[in-house]
């Protein structure tokens, strides 16, 4: 099933499967029960779509051209329109995660990801992750990212499956995230 799925570096075309698939699993449209599987926090517009696609910081994986997942690859200044972000950027001189200098500019903001729930834990977060990889690492040495405690399914995907390390965590909002690494020279596969 996984081997049929087509990985793309998205294009303007895909900004209404994009939304349409953030529609069904942003945290402000689902239950407290819908959450318990997994959610996204950051709704994007068609203009950061975008500039994000511009950029070729967006990767998706389709099924028969239906967008059933994506991969956000983007600067921190992209990322720092939101105040949440701004907040992980102030971190950075008091992280530390192997022998990298943690930068604003060495690394990047992974995510958010989202993956059609029929199409979880098949593996294809191993692939498409592994897929932008391979565009990206020749950018950034080093990805960052954060995930709510509470998001317990995306936990234990980027720490299991993808081996991510936590190299620390915040409060934002009343809010509780933990703070992600990845060395972008090691594959996902």
């Amino acid at each position: 099933m996984i081997k049929d799925l087509q990985l793309e570096v998205a294009k303007l075309n895909d900004i209404e499967g994009v939304l349409a698939l953030q529609e069904l699993y942003l945290v402000s449209n689902l239950s407290e029960e819908e959450k318990k599987s997994g959610f996204v926090t950051t709704p994007f517009t068609i203009e950061q779509l975008t500039y994000v696609i511009h950029n070729e910081g967006l990767f998706i994986a389709k099924d028969d051209n239906k967008i059933i997942a994506y991969i956000f690859a983007e600067s921190w200044l992209f990322f720092s329109q939101w105040p949440i972000f701004e907040n992980m950027i102030s971190l950075f001189p008091k992280l530390s995660f192997q022998d990298f200098e943690i930068t604003s500019v060495s690394s990047f903001q992974y995510g958010p990801i989202c993956i059609d729930k029929k199409y979880r834990g098949k593996g294809l977060i191993n692939f498409l992750f592994e897929f932008m990889r391979i565009h990206v690492m020749k950018k950034y040495p080093l990805s960052l990212t954060f995930i709510n405690k509470t998001n317990a399914p995306s936990l234990k995907a980027h720490i299991e499956k993808l081996k991510w390390t936590i190299i620390s965590d915040f409060e934002f909002n009343n809010n509780y995230y933990f703070i992600l690494a990845y060395d972008m020279s090691i594959p996902a596969l």
